[in-house]
C-alpha cells in the first residue's frame, strides 16, 4: 500500500497553487461583492489544462485522472472555492459527453470543453433534487426534434456555460415508473433561456441560477445515451463526478482555514505572548489540521480508485459526506481562533465558512449521503 503521491501531481499541485494565487486570489474580493466570475478567467483555466482534466487527449483533454483533478480543485479552493465549484461541474458536463456519448457528440463538443468554453450538468428542480422521480421536466419526441418543458433551478454555470447535459421525463418504463433521458443543450436552442441568477451566502462568484425550458426544440441526435438511460447518467455523474468534485473543494476549504488559523494565532499577541502559545488555540489547531488530514485522504483514495477502474461509489459518497461537514468544522474553529475578527469581512475565514456551509447540500445532502452510507453497511457488515 502505497500512499506517495506520484511527482507529477506534485508538480502540478505546485503549478495550480502558483496559478491561483497569481490569477484568481486578486479577482476574489470582486466576486465576493459582485456574485459574477471573472470570464476572462475561463481562457487561463483552459491554458492551464485545468478544464481537460478529466477529458482524453483524444479529444483535447489531457487525461490526467480524477486524483489529478482533486489535488487541483483543492489547490483552487484554497483560493477560491467559488471557481472551485464553477470548474468542478463543468467536468461534470464533459465526463457523461465522453463516457456516455456517440463519438459525433465528443468530436462537436469536448474540445471546445477541454480548451476555451465552460460546461454544465444540471438534474436539481424547483421539487428538490434528492427526489429525482419527482422531476417535471418533460421531454418529447417530435419528428427531427426532442421538445423539452420545464424548469431547472441551482444549475452551477447557468449564466456562462456553452454546454448543458440536463435529464428529463421521457415516459415510463415496463414496470411503469418513471422514464427519463439525458440531453445535450445548447443555450441558442429555440425555446431555451436562462432565468433568475440566485444570491447566494457562499461561493459567491460562481453562477446558480435557473434554466427555462419552454418547447425547447433540442435536436435528436443530441440525446444523450439511449432513450431511458437519463437516470443512470445522472446518478452516475454526480456520484463519480459531482461528489468527488465537492470533497475536494471542500478539503480545499479545510486547508484554508488551517492555513490562516495558523498564521493568525502566530502573529495576534495577548498578554504579552502569541496566542499560539496558547493550550485551548493549540487544540483547536489540532483539531483543524486532524479533520483537514482525514478529508484529504478519504477523498484521495476515492479518486484513486476511479482512477484504476474500481467500483468507487460509496467511498466518493463518503469522501463528500466527511469532506463537506469536516470543512464546515474547520472553517467553524478557525473563526473561534480569530475571535471578534472573524466578523471582518477583510479576515477570509468568514468567507470560509460561509462556502463551507454551501458545500454541505451540494451534489446531495449529508443526509442522503447517510441513506447510502448506511446501505452499504446493512449489506456488507
Amino acid at each position: 500500500m502505497d500512499f506517495t503521491i506520484p511527482e507529477k501531481l506534485e508538480l502540478l499541485r505546485k503549478s495550480v497553487a502558483e496559478f491561483a494565487e497569481r490569477e484568481i486570489a486578486p479577482l476574489v474580493e470582486d466576486m465576493e461583492k459582485s456574485g459574477e466570475f471573472p470570464k476572462q478567467l475561463i481562457p487561463k483555466l483552459g491554458e492551464m489544462g485545468l478544464l481537460g482534466l478529466v477529458t482524453s487527449p483524444d479529444y483535447g483533454g489531457n487525461g490526467m485522472g480524477f486524483l489529478a483533478r482533486a489535488i487541483a480543485i483543492e489547490e483552487i479552493s484554497k483560493v477560491s472555492a467559488a471557481v472551485g465549484i464553477t470548474l468542478q461541474v463543468h467536468h461534470m458536463g464533459c465526463w457523461p459527453i465522453e463516457t456516455f456519448g456517440t463519438e459525433e457528440q465528443k468530436k462537436r463538443y469536448l474540445p471546445k470543453l477541454a480548451r476555451e468554453a465552460i460546461g454544465a450538468c444540471s438534474i436539481t428542480e424547483p421539487s428538490g433534487g434528492s427526489d429525482v422521480f419527482g422531476m417535471k421536466t418533460t421531454a418529447k419526441q417530435e419528428g427531427d426534434y426532442w421538445v423539452i418543458n420545464g424548469r431547472k433551478c441551482f444549475a452551477t454555470n447557468s449564466h456562462i456555460a456553452e454546454t448543458f447535459v440536463i435529464v428529463a421525463r421521457t415516459g415510463e418504463d415496463a414496470k411503469g415508473r418513471p422514464a427519463f433521458s439525458a440531453f445535450i443543450v445548447e443555450p441558442d436552442f429555440e425555446g431555451f433561456s436562462i432565468g433568475r441568477e440566485e444570491n447566494k451566502v457562499g461561493f459567491r462568484g460562481a453562477y446558480s441560477g435557473e434554466l427555462i425550458f419552454n418547447d425547447c426544440k433540442v435536436p435528436k441526435e443530441n440525446l444523450l445515451g439511449k432513450e431511458g438511460e437519463g437516470l443512470k447518467i445522472a446518478l452516475a455523474t454526480v456520484n463519480r463526478v459531482g461528489r468527488p468534485g465537492m470533497a475536494s473543494i471542500s478539503v480545499g476549504l479545510c486547508y484554508a482555514s488551517l492555513e490562516e488559523a495558523t498564521k493568525f494565532s502566530k502573529e495576534r499577541v495577548l498578554y504579552g505572548k502569541p496566542i499560539s502559545n496558547l493550550q485551548a488555540i493549540q487544540f483547536l489547531l489540532a483539531d483543524i489540521f486532524s479533520y483537514a488530514e482525514a478529508a484529504r485522504w478519504l477523498n484521495y483514495r476515492a479518486n484513486w480508485m476511479m482512477d484504476q477502474g474500481l467500483p468507487c461509489d460509496t467511498e466518493m459518497t463518503l469522501a463528500k459526506y466527511v469532506a463537506t461537514e469536516n470543512a464546515f468544522l474547520c472553517a467553524r474553529w478557525a473563526c473561534e481562533v480569530h475571535g471578534g475578527y472573524s466578523c471582518i469581512l477583510e479576515y477570509p475565514v468568514q468567507r470560509y465558512l460561509r462556502d463551507a456551509w454551501v458545500a454541505i447540500p451540494s451534489g446531495g445532502t449529508s443526509q442522503v449521503a447517510k441513506i447510502v452510507l448506511a446501505r452499504h453497511v446493512l449489506k456488507n457488515f
